[in-house]
């Protein structure tokens, strides 16, 4: 039975089998996660789900970052979920095709902090929900994110089940239990893209995957076997593409998902199908030494399926332009640069913008297969007075082949955190992020979230060993 076996892995695998190096993967994931997400709760769709949080009251169990407030951890996975995906700053994974850490870091922490676990506790959960992730999107295949699934949720909400299982003591088949639960609240569709429902993805998943493995903890009752035979999952969402499960699960763990294919890192705040292609254009301008005014017009060629998330060509707003390739080239050639502030409406919306909007053009490559945003490779080109200057782009910025330096992901990490904790606050974050793997329990970088937030709270009482 697979499930069986899938869960077995999840629940069995000893901490002390998950090599160090892994885990120190794992922490790097949940301190890029924590700081996206920090700047991220300053956008709109986080502080909604914020306040709908609020709202409902609950036993505080676990910290909403960025803010005062304590939850109930399925409350503060959603919420957090949401902001770690707000800005599409986080990072992916190519077997997913989608975020992976938007989704299972909310989960690990809030169950973590609300559980007592320790950082080695929640990164190695973290290291076997990856797999999990991965291994199930090589069955699903690439034509399920093609037909509309968004992958960060409907394969993401079994990700974090098996985090949120594991850090609850969950048997075996308590796992193929909540697994049950959670396949019948498996949802997301890329229609969504450019809108705040698209974060919404992650959070729903994120809480979904703590009221499962909380509910199959109580005792109810699902189907166990939610990934075999007739109807399963694998039935029912799965494509022609896909891998068999079976063989899929023959690599669990060899090689893990953690480093091969890896973690692929953002350094851009939009969707990962544009990152190739900027990554090339920079370095045509760089190269070249190609002002601005004398660009005719840059065509982009793409893989059949590496654009399916680019939604929109004529962006009207920041959200709607993340999913903009046409966008986000145009703002690269104006600005010479990507950054957070590229994404606000009175961004898009520049004249200038709308004019060189108009210069770029995408095309698709002749190919039999179907592609993500993270595989393959994209062709640039741009034409000016004095020529065109063309390039194949193969390999992903911040991926394992074109990865961000130390240097520029401790940037990364105290621009997007320091916006809301201050200097001192995203350094101190960041120092027990670095330890995170040595912390005999993890509420304490889960609490520095909060910042002085969090320091002028009164002390509160010994937190609960459940889940809320």
């Amino acid at each position: 039975m697979r499930t069986e076996r899938l869960a077995g892995f999840v629940i069995d695998t000893p901490a002390a089998s998950i090599p160090h190096e892994l885990l120190s993967c794992a922490a790097d994931a949940f301190l890029d996660t924590v700081g996206v997400a920090l700047a991220g709760t300053r956008e709109p769709a986080s502080q909604l789900a914020v306040r709908w949080v609020q709202g409902i009251g609950g036993k505080g169990v676990a910290s909403v970052w960025g803010t005062a407030m304590r939850a109930p951890a399925a409350e503060a996975a959603f919420a957090n979920g949401i902001a770690a995906h707000a800005l599409d700053f986080d990072d992916s994974l190519p077997s997913l095709r989608s975020h992976p850490s938007a989704t299972m870091v909310p989960t690990a922490l809030a169950v973590g902090e609300a559980t007592g676990a320790s950082g080695r506790d929640v990164a190695g959960a973290y290291v076997l929900g990856l797999e999990v992730a991965g291994k199930l999107g090589k069955a699903l295949g690439n034509a399920h994110f093609q037909r509309g699934w968004h992958t960060t949720a409907t394969i993401g909400i079994f990700a974090c089940t098996a985090v949120a299982g594991r850090l609850l003591g969950l048997d075996t088949r308590g796992l193929q239990t909540a697994w049950g639960i959670a396949a019948s609240q498996m949802s997301g569709l890329t229609r969504n893209f450019g809108t705040m429902t698209k974060p919404l993805h992650a959070g729903h998943a994120a809480r979904c995957a703590v009221v499962s493995a909380s509910l199959a903890h109580s005792g109810f009752t699902a189907d166990t076997a939610i990934f075999d035979g007739d109807r399963s999952v694998v039935a029912t969402y799965g494509s022609e593409n896909g891998t068999d499960l079976a063989g899929a699960l023959d690599q669990l763990g060899a090689p893990w998902e953690i480093v091969n294919p890896g973690i692929y890192v953002k350094r851009w705040a939009c969707c990962y199908c544009n990152h190739r292609p900027l990554g090339g254009l920079f370095q045509l301008l760089s190269e070249h030494q190609i002002a601005t005014e004398e660009v005719e017009s840059v065509s982009i060629g793409f893989l059949p399926g590496s654009d399916t998330a680019l939604l929109s060509s004529n962006p009207s707003t920041g959200l709607e332009g993340k999913f903009s390739i046409e966008y986000v080239v145009a703002a690269a050639l104006l600005d010479r640069r990507i950054t957070l502030e590229t994404f606000t409406d009175d961004m898009v919306r520049r004249p200038r913008i709308r004019e060189l909007i108009g210069r770029v053009r995408r095309y698709r490559i002749e190919d039999d297969g179907v592609y993500s945003g993270l595989v393959g490779y994209t062709d640039v080109e741009i034409a000016t007075r004095r020529g065109r200057f063309r390039l194949r782009v193969e390999k992903t910025p911040g991926s394992p082949a074109w990865p961000m330096s130390a240097e520029d992901r401790v940037a990364k990490f105290l621009d997007c955190s320091g916006r809301v904790l201050g200097e001192e606050g995203a350094r101190h974050v960041l120092a027990l992020g670095r330890e995170l793997t040595q912390a005999p329990d993890v509420a304490t970088f889960a609490r520095a979230t909060q910042g002085r937030a969090a320091e002028e709270r009164t002390r509160a009482p010994a937190y609960a060993r459940s889940a809320g």
